[in-house]
C-alpha cells in the first residue's frame, strides 16, 4: 500500500483541532484530542510535549491568527495595536483562556511578540523595574476585554426598579458596539495613566 503523501498528524493540525475541541466546550485533554483527532495519545506524544505542549501550540495559534505581533510605531501605538489583537484573540477563543492562563509561556512567536513590547517601552522610558508589571497591566487588560467582547447582548438584567443603572442600560448600546465603546474608553484611560507615569519618570 502507497504511503499517504499528507501525514496524518503534525504540529498545526494537533493545534488546530485542539482548538476546536476547547470552543466546543468539552472538556480538553490528551485522550479527548486524540479521540478527535481520530489517533492515539501515544502518537500526539510523537509531536508534542504532552497537555501542555499542546496548550503552547494552541496559544501560538491564536496569537498568530489574530495578528498579535503588529508593534511598530511609537510606544502608545505599539500598546493600542498589541491591546486589540489581544481582545480579538481572547474574544475568539474564550474558553481557553483558563487554559493559557494558568501555563507558562514558552511559544517562540508570543515570547518575540512580548520581547518587542517590553524593547518599546523600555526605548520610550519607561524603566527597568516598571516594565513587566504594564505588561501584566496589558495582558490583564486584554484578557477582561476579550472575555467583555464574547459576554451575552445583555450583560445586566434589573429585576426590578434601579437609581441610575436601568435608565443607563436603556440608553445605552448593547452588544458588541458597547463593548468596542468601553473597550476604546478603557484603553484612552489606560493610555492617558501610561503618559501621565512616564512624563514622571521623563521630568
Amino acid at each position: 500500500m502507497a504511503r499517504p503523501k499528507v501525514p496524518l498528524l503534525s504540529v498545526e493540525r494537533i493545534a488546530d483541532a485542539a482548538l476546536e475541541l476547547v470552543d466546543s466546550g468539552e472538556p480538553f485533554g490528551v485522550n479527548a484530542l486524540a479521540r478527535r483527532i481520530g489517533v492515539t495519545p501515544s502518537s500526539l506524544y510523537n509531536h508534542v510535549d504532552g497537555r501542555d505542549g499542546i496548550i503552547e501550540l494552541m496559544r501560538g495559534r491564536f496569537s498568530v491568527e489574530s495578528g498579535a505581533q503588529l508593534q511598530h510605531g511609537a510606544w502608545h501605538e505599539v500598546v493600542a495595536e498589541t491591546l486589540r489583537a489581544q481582545r480579538r484573540m481572547y474574544a475568539r477563543h474564550p474558553n481557553l483562556v483558563p487554559l493559557v492562563v494558568g501555563k507558562t509561556i514558552t511559544d517562540p512567536f508570543v515570547i518575540e511578540s512580548y520581547d518587542r513590547l517590553a524593547t518599546t517601552l523600555l526605548e520610550a522610558g519607561f524603566p527597568d523595574d516598571e516594565v513587566l508589571g504594564v505588561i501584566a497591566i496589558i495582558d490583564a487588560f486584554a484578557i477582561g476585554f476579550g472575555l467583555d467582547l464574547a459576554s451575552p447582548e445583555e450583560v445586566w438584567q434589573p429585576q426590578g426598579e434601579t437609581a441610575t443603572l436601568g435608565r443607563l442600560i436603556a440608553e445605552s448600546p448593547h452588544g458588541d458596539e458597547r463593548s468596542d465603546r468601553a473597550f476604546e474608553l478603557g484603553l484612552d484611560l489606560l493610555l492617558d495613566s501610561l503618559r501621565l507615569r512616564l512624563a514622571r519618570h521623563l521630568g
